[in-house]
């Protein structure tokens, strides 16, 4: 390390502590050809028994864990359980699926967000399906029935409109990877997590890893937190505010370093029985100046890959650089929306960690 990036990482590590007072809490983990080159550990995990976020921390990933549901899904194909060019209605029985799911949307459709089924968190506000915030959906549905069976999402976006025909653009879909992993369920015999634990975290030396759902106790996992609602209030779980245990859309717990073993599996390869490199980290659709969606990763025109996640209470982002062999994790128990700073915080530690 430079005594330039030596001067980075400490600038780093106080933009960090002074953004504790603000209520942040996270790690920041960066390694390069397997060597830890900075770790930084900030606020507490759980903030009623003050206990402090150490290296060994679990967080959940919301999005980030997308990832891991592609490649469990790549795994059943080369398993023989599912071909991606498998039509989702010759997958799904009828009850178990969009009714105005489109009879030519396939697995793989689902997998590069091109599927065009609406989503049951839309973004768009001139789409069907759109929320200003996620509260509503839990007016609707109660978030304690989505657990082992994400079907209970259904209701919510199986009767809206498609919003493009497949194949034909880019649209991201948090209902098609809960889709994706009722397919995996469906396919495998197992349930979501135990599939996908088993066949991906484990394989992968991801051994601190898993889905826990709240109501289970486990160690050295961090709360999610909310800001109080008023000055001078308690900081809030968010317990009532995500989905209870995750899926296929996300929800995973990891530590840093498992999410780094996973990176290095992607783009080293020879981890998953019949998943390759190129199978993950060929871009499938170009989406924007600057990237490209791979089969749950995204993909930069400069070759790094990775991808980000963030919920209420949650904050996660992960980036593989390859000529470098660089890998850049940041996990927060509280959400950049809910932060003032912390998406810069994210921003200035990827280019100090990849300079």
């Amino acid at each position: 390390m430079t005594e330039m990036n030596r001067r980075s990482f400490a600038a780093l590590t106080e933009a960090a502590t002074e953004l504790e007072a603000d209520g942040f809490s996270g790690i920041l983990r960066a390694t390069r050809g397997g060597e830890v080159v900075y770790e930084s550990c900030h606020g507490l995990a759980n903030r009623a028994d003050r206990s402090p976020i150490h290296p060994g921390t679990r967080f959940a990933t919301a999005s980030l864990s997308k990832m891991f549901t592609a490649v469990a899904v790549l795994v059943a194909a080369s398993r023989g359980e599912v071909k991606l060019s498998d039509r989702v209605i010759d997958v799904l029985p009828r009850h178990r699926r969009p009714a105005t799911l489109r009879d030519d949307v396939t697995v793989e459709h689902l997998l590069t967000h091109t599927s065009g089924i609406a989503d049951y968190f839309e973004e768009d506000e001139n789409l069907p399906g759109y929320r200003e915030s996620a509260d509503s959906l839990w007016q609707e549905v109660a978030n304690y029935t989505v657990r082992d069976d994400y079907s209970a999402l259904l209701p919510v976006f199986a009767d809206l409109p498609p919003v493009c025909p497949p194949g034909t653009t880019y649209h991201y879909s948090n209902a098609g990877y809960v889709l994706l992993g009722m397919i995996l369920t469906q396919v495998s015999g197992m349930p979501f997590a135990h599939a996908v634990t088993s066949r991906v975290l484990q394989q992968a030396g991801m051994h601190s890893s898993g889905y826990f759902a709240f109501d289970e106790v486990h160690p050295d996992v961090a709360i999610g937190y909310l800001p109080p609602l008023r000055e001078g209030g308690p900081w809030r779980s968010n317990i009532y505010s995500v989905h209870p245990v995750g899926g296929g859309d996300g929800g995973a717990y990891v530590t840093a370093g498992d999410v780094e073993r996973f990176l290095r599996a992607v783009h080293h390869g020879g981890v998953w029985p019949g998943v390759t490199p190129d199978d993950l980290l060929t871009p499938r659709i170009h989406v924007s100046g600057r990237w490209s969606q791979g089969y749950g990763v995204e993909i930069r025109d400069d070759g790094a890959f990775g991808k980000d996640g963030g919920d209420a209470g949650v904050t996660a982002e992960s980036l593989y650089r390859p000529d470098t062999d660089t890998t850049v994790v940041l996990l927060a128990n509280i959400g950049s929306d809910d932060l003032d700073g912390l998406e810069e915080l994210a921003r200035r530690f990827v280019d100090v960690a990849l300079s």
